[in-house]
């Protein structure tokens, strides 16, 4: 998966999708959010479990543990396959599951004759309804945001047609699971197995080349995300 992303609408509109009786226990923005360009390592609501109920905040994009900071930048995505079981990502397994919630997400496609020349691609649902990224984050209740905090979306393998954009898809959630993602009743073994087989088959996105002005992370706004 590629660094880039969607998020959009308002955050009732993903917190309505996902349950009606969830309850948030924190103040957020009521407006739409209107990021269609979400770029690592600035800040992005995801939505976590917490005490008393769900919290929305807005965390930064990448993360590292303690003993790598500096070393690399902080990476954004974890694979489904080692993240359970890897060493990196262990100070956020199993505890630090969140949801990266979105519309859609964009990957470069090498042009064959020029493999230096890319066309972007804009992945969305089928049905027009918000995606669900699993995410692992690290988020301390400070008043100013923590050099800890941070967040990574977790990537499986691409299946299908998806294959032709890009070898890597975010791990999207069905609503359903996505809750149970955020349960903290969910056992760890069930998480993962949620890594492992719960990402929404490629049946369920459609895709579409779209302009390079993407590829400038100042650039915002729906043309962005029109067909080219």
């Amino acid at each position: 998966m590629c660094g880039r992303y969607s998020i959009y609408e308002s955050m009732d509109h993903y917190l309505r999708q996902l349950s009606l009786d969830l309850v948030v226990i924190n103040g957020y923005d009521h407006e739409p959010i209107s990021r269609y360009n979400v770029a690592p390592a600035t800040r992005v609501e995801v939505i976590r479990q917490a005490e008393d109920g769900l919290s929305v905040e807005k965390v930064r994009w990448g993360w590292s543990p303690f003993w790598a900071k500096g070393k690399r930048p902080d990476p954004i995505n974890a694979r489904a396959e080692t993240v359970v079981t890897g060493k990196f990502f262990k100070g956020l397994w199993p505890a630090g599951r969140a949801l990266a919630p979105a519309n859609g997400w964009f990957e470069w496609v090498p042009d064959p004759s020029d493999p230096k020349r890319k066309q972007p691609y804009y992945i969305t649902s089928a049905d027009g309804a918000p995606l669900y990224f699993a995410a692992l984050a690290e988020v301390h209740q400070d008043i100013e945001p923590s050099e800890r905090d941070g967040f990574v979306i977790i990537t499986a393998a691409a299946d299908q047609g998806l294959v032709d954009i890009h070898d890597r898809k975010p791990l999207v959630l069905t609503p359903e699971v996505a809750r149970e993602w955020l349960d903290p009743a969910t056992s760890p073994d069930r998480a993962a197995a949620i890594v492992e087989s719960g990402c929404r088959p490629a049946e369920d996105f459609r895709w579409y080349p779209v302009g390079k002005a993407v590829g400038n992370v100042r650039n915002q706004g729906p043309k962005l995300i029109e067909p080219a």
